[in-house]
């Protein structure tokens, strides 16, 4: 199926989908067994259909009168389309099911209806089970990008209301106690304050690109103390975080300058993105240049290479690989008070999401998505829509 949404009204389009996996019963079991969340009712008209429940949206016409009012029709079904997988391992693990159970919306949460997600490097390491020992339990939903429409709400939830469009990373730690009903799936419940309004101009794939990459590219440059006057060299530069730490330093810490490296096809990207200084690795080493930075960002795992980079005093902050002092890792920790803060750079234009050529991604073509982004080639954000 493929989706297709105004402010108005909401289409449901039928699309061709692979077979249901064997994995299908004994996952939606599992499912219904293990999680046990009291849901609580919403303040919208329901049917007591245990098959499907209908929300009824009232919202205000752009086009009659003030005094009226359009109704927009919202079925939540109690099964749901996912990829799941019940073992760790490569790609083969993932299966496609179509009798998963929707996830119940716990009293602070929102049932968010996807239309579109991303892959980033920690779901294939998350699947390849590198940090089991803190994950959630087998069978998992993966996917921490998400974009889509609000459709039930808890009965704390104060921000949001059914018919939002919102985006956000759904895990609020990367590796501690991940969801189990990740985005990779029709439906997810996501805590309220994870999620933001998803940029009016933005649509809901490069929405989906954005939140866990620009919360770790903002919160890394946060933790190195940048300002504005300093200079950064952001290694891999055309990635996913790469392309975003080069914005985020120019538009919105004010940096005095902005190097950062790629491959030779991506140079005038990185030009296009605010970088002053393009740097092709594979022709030059970057630790050898005379400049030296106030912050290098490796983005890539060159920590070694990377601390040769810095002035004296300087900082560098890795996302993976071996770490060399003075570098530091972190891991980012999702807010969607971040996302609202960075809203107005993205509606204005300043910052941009950067979707790999190579999709979107169709729902049915996840495994296909997955194996691309493990080979380290994409150039910004693995998005997968539309989701059925």
């Amino acid at each position: 199926m493929s989706l297709s949404t105004t402010t108005s009204h909401l289409t449901i389009l039928p699309s061709p989908l692979p077979s249901i996996s064997p994995l299908s019963l004994r996952f939606s079991f599992t499912f219904r067994q293990n999680i046990t969340q009291k849901t609580h009712p919403t303040t919208l008209l329901s049917s007591s259909s245990t098959k499907s429940t209908r929300f009824l949206v009232k919202s205000q016409s752009t086009s009659s009168p003030a005094s009226s009012e359009a109704v927009k029709v919202i079925s939540v079904p109690s099964e749901m389309k996912a990829w799941v997988y019940g073992e760790y391992g490569g790609v083969d693990v993932l299966k496609f099911d179509s009798n998963v159970a929707v996830p119940d919306v716990k009293d602070d949460q929102v049932l968010v209806k996807v239309f579109a997600a991303a892959l980033n490097p920690v779901d294939g390491k998350r699947r390849q089970g590198k940090f089991k020992a803190t994950d959630s339990p087998l069978p998992t939903v993966p996917g921490y990008d998400v974009a889509g429409v609000v459709v039930k709400v808890g009965s704390e939830v104060k921000e949001f209301k059914v018919g939002d469009e919102v985006y956000g990373d759904v895990n609020e730690k990367a590796l501690e106690g991940p969801k189990q009903f990740g985005s990779l799936a029709e439906y997810t419940a996501v805590e309220e304050k994870l999620l933001a309004l998803k940029p009016k101009n933005l649509d809901f794939a490069q929405a989906a690109s954005l939140p866990l990459a620009i919360e770790t590219a903002h919160e890394g440059l946060e933790r190195t103390g940048f300002s504005s006057g300093k200079s950064i060299l952001v290694l891999n530069g055309s990635g996913g975080v790469g392309s975003l730490v080069i914005q985020l330093a120019k538009q919105v810490f004010g940096a005095s300058r902005v190097a950062a490296t790629a491959s030779t096809r991506n140079l005038e990207l990185l030009k296009s993105l605010g970088a002053d200084l393009a740097i092709d690795y594979t022709k030059e080493n970057f630790e050898d240049l005379p400049e030296k930075f106030d912050v290098v960002y490796d983005a890539i795992g060159q920590c070694d290479r990377a601390v040769k980079a810095i002035k004296e005093g300087g900082s560098v902050v890795a996302l993976t690989g071996a770490v060399t002092p003075p570098g530091f890792r972190f891991v980012v920790t999702s807010n969607g008070a971040v996302l609202k803060k960075l809203n107005p750079y993205l509606e204005s234009g300043k910052v941009k999401p950067i979707v790999d050529p190579k999709g979107p991604f169709t729902f049915d073509k996840v495994a296909e998505a997955f194996s691309y982004i493990e080979t380290n080639k994409a150039t910004g954000k693995v998005v997968i829509f539309p989701i059925p």
